[in-house]
């Protein structure tokens, strides 16, 4: 740029997310994993704690723990091997927040099902698609001339690799919305912003507790 040259590079970071020249998402992702790892295990002391409360440890979990999972996750496309991931780390915590269960005089971790009787909200990978789901509302809703609204509706040039074609941020978004929703024209529902923040609401009210 004005006679300077440009480093080429594989990826960087920008605004607290990678990016890879592939153009593929899985790399933030992965790292994301990584890093909610080292947080947890940066407080591991305080859910192993027996002198703090369940409801404060659900907090820490929720407002410092989680944040770190899903910045920048509105643009994320998750693969099932990625939901099962992060999902099964939700529950590893719920674990260590509501300990073991004794049945008949056996000390056992609690089932899947007995998690989400106590913590009543929806699994992380339904909790980022709901995000995704806002994010998309959003952006539907901006003026055309608007970048995000541009580039969720622009096309790339050049011919397409044979096979079958990629899946694309905008069919997850479709897919999303009529599967946790029951929405199958979402670009209309979107429009009026009240609508949809309420058919967000009413699904992660009706996806809450469900063992998979």
């Amino acid at each position: 740029m004005e006679g300077d040259g440009i480093e080429i590079v594989e990826d960087f970071i920008y605004l607290g997310s990678k990016f890879h020249k592939d153009g593929e998402d899985n790399h933030e992702i992965t790292r994301r994993i990584k890093q909610v790892n080292n947080a947890y295990f940066s407080l591991l002391s305080v859910f192993r704690s027996k002198d703090i409360h369940r409801a404060i440890k659900t907090k820490i979990y929720k407002t410092v723990i989680r944040p770190v999972l899903s910045y920048g996750c509105e643009g994320w496309m998750l693969n099932k091997k990625e939901e099962s991931v992060i999902n099964s780390f939700k529950r590893k915590i719920l674990r260590r927040i509501y300990g073991p269960i004794k049945e008949n005089g056996v000390w056992r971790i609690r089932y899947n099902k007995e998690l989400y009787k106590l913590y009543k909200e929806p699994e992380i990978s339904v909790m980022i698609k709901l995000k995704r789901l806002q994010w998309a509302g959003h952006v539907q809703r901006m003026d055309k001339e608007h970048i995000p609204r541009k580039i969720l509706y622009s096309t790339i040039g050049g011919r397409r690799r044979v096979g079958k074609p990629r899946t694309r941020w905008i069919d997850v978004v479709e897919e999303d919305a009529k599967k946790l929703m029951g929405v199958r024209n979402w670009k209309r529902a979107a429009h009026d912003r009240e609508e949809w923040r309420g058919l967000i609401r009413k699904a992660k009210a009706r996806h809450q507790a469900v063992v998979p």
